[in-house]
């Protein structure tokens, strides 16, 4: 199993592994999750994603907010590589990013971007309570 399936285990997606697969592609083209975050809030959703990588609760986020920020060229280019169509991606990526940003960032700290080490103590310290 890999990391990314195993964290989606962690967070409960319901078996559905391709917004985890799309998620890390994103993740990766967009400077890991400090990228990614940044983009976010240069398009305006500062609040939302702050909320994600703060200890409080996370905002929601509408697929048509995904689609604004990230575009759809490049939505649409990790949904064709997973076999969905963007409109599917967007929203399940709405649905699981934030928890997964959330999860990265534990304490309300963004990471030094080393995306499998940062997955691999999220995994460490959740089965070994």
């Amino acid at each position: 199993m890999s990391l990314f399936n195993q964290l989606g285990s962690l967070l409960d997606n319901g078996g559905d592994s391709n917004w985890l697969s799309s998620a890390n592609t994103l993740l990766e083209q967009n400077g890991g999750v400090s990228g990614l975050v940044e983009k976010f809030q240069n398009g305006g959703l500062g609040e939302i994603v702050n909320s994600w990588v703060g200890t409080g609760s996370n905002l929601s986020i509408t697929p048509e907010q995904i689609e604004s920020v990230l575009g759809q060229s490049q939505l649409g280019d990790v949904a064709a590589k997973l076999g969905l169509d963007s409109s599917q991606l967007s929203q399940q990526l709405a649905d699981h990013l934030p928890t997964l940003i959330d999860k990265l960032t534990p304490g309300g700290e963004l990471p030094a971007d080393n995306l499998l080490a940062q997955g691999l103590d999220l995994a460490k310290g959740l089965f070994n309570r």
